[in-house]
């Protein structure tokens, strides 16, 4: 998913400014997420715009997307623009903290940062998109619970750590893990390297244990092709 430009079946994704590029945390995140209730999102942290694009094909809702990086978000308002939806998404270049939308959304969206900066690291265009020092997992579910409707539902993916972390932080802010996937990128691997997380402000006791697996014997696994066929032509 290196290329400048991506074609899905229904859009295509321009990625030639952005420092993150298009990959599968992304296109799962997309693909999995419960929309069809939302009559408005938001996605943070946006990037190419490729997860707004994918909720915009398979809903009527107003989409809002937001990056902190200037060329994350005239890339993703090219992208928006190039698409049939373009009326209905909108890219903001500012940061979560200072977005300040008139209504509150039924469902948002995040692919976020997640690793801690390096103290030997310099400050560069691009840093935004990886690490965490501009948003925290605090400052993260800070805003989320600020911008989400009381029945919305937050959508996210991290590593398995950081998962946990950000669940310790959302749960003090009474904002609730509701439903959640454990994700193993082949079947070779034993233990998963993403979670899929679904946040709400109802508690949820009792949820299932799943897991998906993306390839196996360097194949695309059936549920992996059922779960992003809308969108790959190849599936």
């Amino acid at each position: 998913m290196r290329n400048s430009v991506f074609a899905f079946k229904e859009f295509s994704v321009n990625q030639d400014k952005c420092s993150m590029k298009l990959g599968t945390d992304s296109v799962l995140l997309g693909a999995w997420a419960k929309s069809d209730k939302a009559k408005r999102i938001l996605d943070i942290g946006t990037g190419t715009g490729v997860i707004a694009l994918m909720l915009a094909q398979r809903t009527d809702a107003e989409i809002d997307a937001i990056d902190i990086e200037y060329a994350a978000h005239v890339q993703a308002k090219e992208n928006f623009s190039e698409s049939k939806w373009h009326d209905r998404l909108k890219s903001f270049h500012c940061s979560l903290q200072e977005f300040t939308p008139s209504k509150k959304y039924d469902l948002i969206i995040s692919n976020p940062p997640y690793f801690p900066l390096p103290k030997s690291h310099q400050e560069r265009e691009g840093t935004q998109a990886r690490y965490t020092h501009l948003l925290s997992f605090s400052d993260l579910a800070e805003h989320v619970v600020r911008l989400l409707s009381s029945k919305g539902k937050f959508y996210v993916i991290f590593p398995i750590h950081e998962g946990a972390m950000f669940t310790n932080e959302a749960e003090k802010r009474e904002l609730f893990l509701t439903n959640y996937v454990w994700v193993k990128t082949t079947s070779r691997k034993k233990f998963p390297k993403r979670i899929l997380m679904e946040f709400g402000f109802s508690e949820k006791k009792d949820m299932d244990d799943s897991m998906i697996v993306i390839q196996s014997e360097n194949k695309f696994t059936e549920e992996y092709k059922n779960m992003t066929k809308g969108y790959f032509s190849q599936f």
